[in-house]
């Protein structure tokens, strides 16, 4: 079995890099420290996550401390004084604009660049980003070419001189995953939104890795929104307002948890951290509060019923 950040929870950073909203220094510092203070012990996040400024944010409250520390290569961030404040969903960003690099060269400058922005000595795990269908359309084959020839083979030098623990994919989709368990040798994979309550397709994938011995950070268990707010009026799903299909299925889904006098995001996070190939569940959070509610969830009893009723009523 290759080695394993720990868990239950993972601290995402993509909400402390101003994705949607902006998030004041201030409370950008206290929510990472709300996470060292809750017993999180592995935080992620990427050049991607406002143009270097999650990145930034973290560093600032990790250093020091004895974390697992998560970031991603290909994307290269050149600064530019014009750069837009706003750009793909990150708010009031740092002055760069990014490129797609999965070259080796890429892969090894990007982590150089976020060692001197977060202001440490170490990366444990980078994950390739956004190699897939959801950030390169029907051309993510070729990209995904591109990282193996490239990034993977400089992740697996780095790994071997002992420069980083381990490599992977952070990505939204399943199929880049089960081509990289054929052709190279990744150690984990952080996968968002396809390991949750309404939506399993990862299933093939996670069976997969608990054969090879791989681990699996589950991402967006919440679907982005849904299933977090519940089927309301304005919920997302996926980063987009929710289909009716999908409304009905987490009307379901709320309906079978209150039945048993379950919270739905107690539901949603437990589920995901469940399946033996999964060693921690990455929760984006803005403010302490969310670390403080995530933290209830998983720890809020679910009785082995609950998943019996779920599968029974599912369509």
């Amino acid at each position: 079995m290759s080695w394993r950040p720990p868990g239950p929870l993972a601290l995402g950073g993509a909400p402390l890099g101003n994705l949607f909203d902006t998030v004041g220094e201030e409370q950008a510092r206290a929510t990472v420290a709300a996470a060292l203070d809750a017993g999180v012990r592995t935080f992620d996040t990427a050049p991607h996550y406002g143009h270097g400024l999650s990145e930034r944010r973290m560093g600032d409250v990790l250093r020091g401390h004895d974390v697992v520390v998560c970031t991603k290569v290909g994307r290269l961030l050149e600064p530019d004084p014009d750069a837009p404040r706003a750009q793909f969903g990150y708010v009031g960003g740092l002055p760069f604009r990014q490129r797609f690099d999965y070259s080796a060269d890429g892969a090894r400058r990007s982590l150089e660049d976020s060692l001197q922005r977060m202001g440490l000595a170490r990366i444990d795990i980078a994950w390739i980003h956004d190699v897939d269908e959801t950030a390169h359309g029907p051309d993510w084959p070729e990209a995904f070419a591109q990282a193996m020839r490239g990034a993977a083979r400089a992740l697996s030098d780095l790994r071997a001189q002992g420069v980083i623990r381990a490599w992977g994919l952070g990505v939204n989709r399943v199929e880049p995953c089960l081509r990289a368990l054929e052709e190279a040798d990744p150690d984990l994979f952080l996968l968002a939104g396809r390991w949750t309550l309404l939506d399993r397709s990862a299933a093939p994938l996670l069976d997969a890795c608990v054969a090879r011995g791989v681990g699996v950070v589950a991402a967006g268990a919440y679907n982005s929104g849904i299933l977090a707010t519940g089927p309301v009026p304005g919920a997302t799903y996926d980063y987009a307002p929710a289909g009716e299909a999908v409304m009905d299925e987490a009307r379901r889904i709320g309906a079978v948890c209150e039945r048993f006098g379950v919270n739905l995001r107690a539901a949603a996070l437990q589920f995901a951290a469940a399946h033996p190939a999964v060693c921690c569940v990455l929760v984006g959070a803005r403010r302490p509060e969310e670390i403080a509610d995530a933290r209830a969830m998983m720890a809020e009893p679910v009785p082995p019923a609950l998943w019996l009723a779920l599968a029974e009523t599912a369509t």
